[in-house]
């Protein structure tokens, strides 16, 4: 597990923008079990790609994009292990992958992006893949 001093920067990275965090298995349960609208899912790292990519890239869609989720929940892989552990659970069938974004929609995957997709991209190519998966997935109020 990383040192909370060395993860707050990074948790805030995403909770100034409105991000909630789930810190325990039981929070992601309650979460997953009454969500309704869609969500996106941050599984926040410490890496390099979480930080030039993956964050940045999730806050430039949100900046950008027209529609806008209603819920933004993230948990932290190496830190809030519990947690993070139930919500691969509920992003199965795809293998642990951090960071990771996932976008839910009342309850069920619907779109992830895997470290893989992350990896070797910028944080506008991220960006630009998630406004697009928002705009598909997301309602016209």
């Amino acid at each position: 597990m990383y040192p909370e001093h060395l993860v707050a920067p990074m948790r805030q990275d995403l909770t100034a923008v409105g991000f909630q965090e789930l810190k325990s298995a039981q929070d992601v349960d309650n979460f997953v079990q009454n969500q309704k609208g869609v969500a996106i899912i941050v599984i926040n790292s410490v890496c390099g790609c979480a930080a030039g990519a993956a964050r940045p890239g999730v806050k430039f869609a949100l900046e950008n994009s027209a529609l806008k989720p209603d819920q933004l929940v993230t948990v932290f892989a190496g830190a809030d292990t519990e947690a993070t552990a139930k919500m691969r659970e509920y992003l199965l069938p795809y293998p642990p992958s951090s960071p990771s974004i996932a976008i839910m929609k009342d309850g069920e995957l619907v779109h992830f992006i895997e470290r893989h997709h992350i990896e070797g991209r910028n944080a506008l190519m991220i960006g630009t893949h998630l406004q697009n998966a928002i705009a598909e997935f997301c309602e016209v109020a």
